[in-house]
Parts: structure tokens; sequence; C-alpha cells
């Protein structure tokens, strides 16, 4: 047997003691008649990562039947899915073969699979269709989630130029999806392995150090469980308890939110108790566990999360609480039914099993409403869309009512126009402000949970440009650029109109070829917008006519064809060219390090293809990297760094901020001098005992620089010093 056919015997034997569960003799027939056809249909193909179709095939089966127990329809429908669109047998055949419930899921993995994959828009319209997906069959999204994470999972084998892409598309779409549909694991691994190509440095560190701390940190929980289990068995509560740590990911946006140290994330590791209990008990089960928890440790008021009473929209329910030990540490403790449990960690599919339990109509489903509502409405350009869909997809909820007392779910930091568009577009279009909690408030008023609204509206109210610089809701969005688009058509067409009546008084011909002049003139991108300006007023008749009178005066005016779109070099040799390999070489095409982050030597980079800049070389951590990698993954090109001939120095700045005390500039101004290093600027304030200050320097590698800043830190009064993106 060759090296592929142990492999696929090997991977296919895995896949049965996954499936042990829940197949029969009939069913493991039809799981292996599905392989066959799956190793004719693959051949020795491979996918995106470099791995063997089929066996990318097997994987996606296996983590559909281990990890998620979504049955042997999903088991053979993930077999097939990468052979969908190449499949002998027609929808009735496989129907006849292996059942309704699989040709209904290969129908929709087929919808997915033609859409049409365009260079500048394929991920949105790709994204798109999938999202659309969830109209129809659960399973379907379950497969292509699975499918991108088995892709993370075999990353590191691809080639490195694809790598980022894919990185950055899985974490800034595919993760946050998997988030908003429950399936938590799914999002964390991804987030992780994403983190492990993006962030490759802060990945390994805290890597290392989750490993070096295992052992103390299991005896610690040790210590934390014995009472817990005492008082628990005394109760006579029928549970279990699961330990977890963080994810990598988790952690890492913990430092970054907080400005912290490893050493200083307090909640590394959450305690997971799990009661078995009816239905119709689990509330007050949950209770009386917080309950026991609490007597034994202090918990932090402020830190209580009750997703029993009111559910995450995603069906997530849990009873969360921090609390404290004599000993001072910080402990997460999560009290939830086993229903609950299953619901958390295999999202969409257990929802759906546990249905009409509680909370399915103001939980996942109305989100699958508003979701569907919003992309039958939502706009067809790539970074309309993603605007739209982003801010619903991964964001957690405030809960506010209604004055009838109707709660209502939205993401936090949802203002009261927000809320008003969420009642009725009309609603929205015509508000003017609202009561909250009786107090009268503007429109920008950001909802907390709990707050009682009451929109007031004026019929002489019209939806303006600015509301789009402070709603953050998909709806809210698509309806006022609907009703502007309105207004701005119906404007356009009488400044069309004064436009040609006015040129018909100068005796010159309204025509394209002048239209594109006027354009190019005045830097608009189509006519309607020349229109819509004339209209209001923003550029005045009588420039026209100055400009056209001169344009007569000139040559006769010829059609502006549109010019396709050159990278332009900056200069003959960028001062980095020895230091930096840019894995996708465009000829000339030169580039240098981004202001907005200022990469250093040592930083992992990747470069951005700007439209008349040539590349720009951002850091992975740059505060623009979301917005790039989401809207741009085409003109994101991977670089590295290669080792020098003679190192150049790198711009970067430290931000440092402590309590005032005597000596403290002189001191750091004393450790500048030490390091030898250039230093550009030092700025700094001294305010109501606090010392705040900006250190600008020049430094060869990133070593040099968190070299410095780690001596920054050690002098007395300094409580913090950081590197600063800009």
């Amino acid at each position: 047997m060759s090296v592929t056919g142990q492999l696929i015997n090997s991977s296919y034997r895995s896949l049965l003691r996954a499936s042990s569960g829940f197949i029969t003799g009939d069913d493991q027939k039809k799981i292996r008649k599905a392989l066959n056809i799956a190793i004719r249909s693959c051949g020795d193909e491979k996918t995106v990562t470099g791995e063997l179709t089929i066996l990318h095939s097997i994987g996606v089966a296996r983590i559909i039947a281990g990890e998620l127990n979504l049955g042997t329809a999903s088991v053979i429908a993930a077999l097939l899915h990468t052979s969908v669109d190449n499949l002998e047998a027609s929808s009735d055949d496989v129907e006849k073969d292996f059942g309704t419930g699989v040709s209904v899921i290969l129908e929709g993995i087929r919808k997915i699979n033609a859409v049409e994959k365009r260079e500048s828009a394929g991920q949105a319209e790709e994204f798109r269709k999938l999202l659309l997906s969830l109209a129809g069959d659960v399973r379907v999204i379950a497969i292509k989630l699975v499918e991108r994470l088995n892709y993370m999972r075999s990353l590191g084998s691809a080639a490195e130029n694809k790598r980022l892409g894919i990185a950055s598309e899985t974490y800034f779409l595919y993760a946050p999806l998997a988030y908003r549909l429950g399936f938590y694991n799914i999002k964390s691994e991804m987030e992780d392995l994403a983190m492990k190509y993006l962030e490759p440095e802060m990945y390994n560190e805290i890597e290392c150090k989750l490993r070096q701390s295992t052992s103390s940190r299991n005896r610690f929980i040790r210590e934390f469980l014995t009472p817990l289990r005492e008082k628990l068995d005394g109760q006579k509560i029928d549970y279990i308890i699961k330990s977890r740590t963080k994810s990598i990911h988790s952690i890492w946006q913990k430092m970054r939110k907080q400005g912290v140290e490893f050493e200083e994330v307090f909640d590394i590791f959450a305690i997971r108790v799990i009661i078995d209990s009816a239905p119709e008990r689990e509330k007050s089960e949950c209770w009386q566990v917080y309950s026991v928890v609490t007597d034994i440790y202090q918990p932090n008021p402020s830190r209580l999360r009750d997703w029993i009473s009111v559910p995450k929209s995603n069906g997530y329910e849990s009873l969360h609480t921090t609390v404290v030990t004599p000993r001072g540490k910080w402990v997460e403790v999560q009290i939830r039914s086993k229903r609950m449990d299953e619901v958390a960690e295999r999202g969409l599919a257990a929802h759906y099993r546990y249905k009409g339990l509680k909370g399915e109509k103001r939980g996942l489903e109305a989100w699958l409403v508003r979701m569907r509502e919003l992309l039958e409405t939502a706009g067809k350009e790539e970074e309309d869309f993603i605007d739209q869909v982003r801010p619903g997809l991964y964001s957690d909820e405030v809960f506010v009512f209604t004055p009838k007392g109707e709660l209502r779910q939205l993401p936090i930091g949802a203002t009261i126009l927000d809320f008003a568009f969420d009642i009725h577009t009309e609603v929205g279009s015509k508000c003017v402000g609202a009561k909250v909690n009786g107090r009268n408030v503007t429109l920008k008023q950001v909802l907390r949970n709990g707050d009682n609204v009451s929109v007031i509206t004026s019929k002489n109210q019209k939806p303006k440009r600015d509301w789009l610089s402070f709603v953050i809701t998909g709806k809210a969005r698509t309806r006022i650029k609907q009703a502007l688009n309105e207004e701005k058509v119906i404007a356009a067409s009488e400044g069309k109109e004064m436009l040609s009546r006015r040129m018909k008084n100068w005796k010159i011909q309204f025509s394209d070829t002048v239209i594109n002049s006027l354009l190019e003139h005045y830097n608009l991108k189509n006519s309607q917008d020349l229109y819509f300006r004339i209209s209001t007023a923003e550029i005045d008749l009588q420039d026209i006519k100055d400009f056209l009178s001169k344009q007569k005066e000139t040559p006769e005016i010829t059609d502006i064809q549109p010019q396709p779109l050159k990278i332009e070099k900056e200069s003959k040799e960028s001062q980095f060219t020895d230091y930096l390999v840019i894995e996708e070489r465009i000829e000339n095409i030169d580039y240098k390090m981004s202001k907005c982050c200022n990469p250093v030597y040592g930083d992992s980079v990747f470069g951005f293809v700007t439209i008349s800049e040539g590349i720009k070389i951002h850091r992975s951590g740059c505060p623009n990297a979301e917005y790039m990698m989401s809207r741009f993954p085409y003109r994101i090109v991977p670089a590295r760094w290669t080792k020098p001939k003679q190192a150049p120095l790198f711009s970067a700045i430290i931000k440092v901020s402590g309590v005032e005390d005597i000596g403290i500039v002189s001191r750091i101004s004393d450790i500048l001098s030490e390091s030898k290093i250039t230093v550009r600027g030092f700025t700094y304030n001294l305010n109501d005992g606090t010392f705040e200050g900006m250190i600008q320097v020049n430094v060869p590698n990133v070593n040099i620089l968190y070299g410095l800043i780690k001596r920054i830190q050690s002098v007395k009064g300094v409580l913090r010093a950081i590197r600063s993106e800009s």
C-alpha cells in the first residue's frame, strides 16, 4: 500500500472512532461509500495549504463527528464537500444513496462554491454567501467553519505568501462568525492559530510562559477546589468541575487592553461548575451553587455576569463570578447546567436541539432574523458590506427595555438612534431624541444595560449624513444611507437640470466630454456627485462657466479615457532595500516604513500595496492592521527581515507614565545616555503628582528597544513604560 493509502486508512479509522457514539452498521457502510467517492473525485489534488484534499475532507468530517457531534448526515456531507462540484452522481442519486439530509447540505455548499471570486471583492462576496446560507440548513455553516478551522490547523505547510491572507481573513471574518453562532471552541482555536502567524513573537512568548507555569497553576487549582468540592458534596448537588486555561489570544487581548504584562493578568484560568439538572430547576440550582462559591470565597460584585436570566443572542447561558482567594489571587468561576454547557461547547447545532426551551426568539433566532434582514439590503461594495456586517458579528450585547417592557438586545456601544432603527425604520428616520429612565437625552446617547428607552419623534425630522458617524448597527447604517441616497438622487436631478439650462444659455454643448472634464477638474468620482454639489451650491455655477470658458480657448476637449492604476516608484533606492525581503516582488515598486506604527528591525511585519506610495511596511500589531487585512487582503504581501550588512536606525516612540518623584527625569535621561542610542526628543509633563513623558529614539533593532523600555520601567516612580504605536 502506498504512503498516501496508509494516510487515508489511518485518517479513516480516526473518523470512525470519533463517530462511534452515534453511527450504526448501515451508517458505516454509507460513510465508506462516501469516502470511496471522495477518493476518486479528489485524486492527487491539494488544498490551498498544501494538504491532500482527501485528507482535508476526512479531517473536516472527523471534527464534525468528534468535536461537534453533528451526526451521520453531516459526516457524509463533510467527506463529500470538496467533491460537490465534481460529483458524477445527480442530486437525486445522492439523495437515494445517502438520504435527504446529505443532499440538502451538499446543495447549500454548492451554492456557496458557486460565488464568483473576483480579485477585489471575492472575500466579501464569498463571506456574504456564507452568511446567506444561515437561512438554510445549520449544518452547511458548520461544515464551512470547520473547513476553515482545518485549513488553519495545516497552515504551517502552506506557502509563506499565502499564510498572512488566510490567517487575517480567518481572524477578522470567520472567527467572529463562529463566536456569533456560539461555536466558542472553534472561535478560540481560530484566533489562536491566526495569532500564531500574525503575531508570532507574542504568541510564542505567552505559550512559553503558560508552559512554564503549568505545575504551579495545577497545584493552585487543586487547593482552590478542595473546600468547594466538600461543600457541594454536602449539598447533594449532582455536578462535575472542569478547569480551563484562557486561550493565548484571550490573554494577549487582556494584556493589550489593560496595558499589563503576562504576570499581571489575574484570571489566566477559569473554573467551570456543571450541574446535571432538569430544565425547570436549572436556574435555581445554578444560583444555589453560586451561593456555595461565594460563601467560601469573596466575590467581586462588579464582575457578576448573569447570562441565565438574559442569555446572549447566540444562545449562551451561564452564571459568571470572579472571586478572590485568601492569598489574594483572582479566579473566574462559571456555573451552568449540562444543557447550557453543550450549547456553549457546540453552539448553533446544540441550540437547535434544545429549541423551544428558553429564549429562542429573543436569542439566536432573533439575531438570525436581523442578519438576514441586513443581508437583503446591504450594499454590494466590499467596504460597505464589511462595515455593516462586522459590528453585528463580534460584539457583546447591551439589554434595554421599551416603554412596554419589551427587552431589546443591541451591540455594546449602541446609541439611541440605533435603538430607534431597531424598533422600526420609520421610528429611526423621525427620531429627534429619547427619554432614558425618565431623562431627556440626545440621539448620540450610548445605551447601558437596563435602560428604559422611550423614543421621541418629529414628522419634520429626516436622516442626516452626520448620523453615520455615531450609529454602529448595520441596520441603522443601511437605512440612513438608503435615505440619503434617495435624497441625493432627487437633488442630483435638480442639479443636472440647472447645469443643462445654464450651459444652453452659455452656448456650450451639454456632452459627456464636457462633464468628464468637470469631473476631473473637481476631482469627483461620478456625474451624480457633480450634479448634487451644484444643487447644494457647493459648486458655484459661475466657477463652472469660468472653467469652461478657459477650456474653449485651448484646443478642443477630448474624451478623457480612464487610465489603469499605476503604482509609481517612490525613489530609485530605498534605504531599507538590503534589510527586508518582500515575498511577492513587484517590479518597479519601492517600499518604506509606515509612520502609523514605526516598524523596527525584528518586528513581525507585512507589506501593504498602496495606490501611489509603493509598498508600506507595517507591524503586525499596527492599529490599522485590522482595517487593511479585513478589507484589502489582496493588497497584503508577506515581508520579513533579512540579515543586514550595515543596520540602519529605525524610529520608535516610548510612552512613560508614573508618579512625580524627585529626580525622575534625570534618572531616565541617565539611562538614555548610558544606552548610547540617538534620542530625537524627550518631552514630559508633571501634573497633580503624576508624570507623563514621550521619548523619541532611533534604534537598530527591536531587542535594543525593548531592553531600553525594561530599564526605564525599573526607574523609581515609573509605573508604566510602553512602546507607542505612533
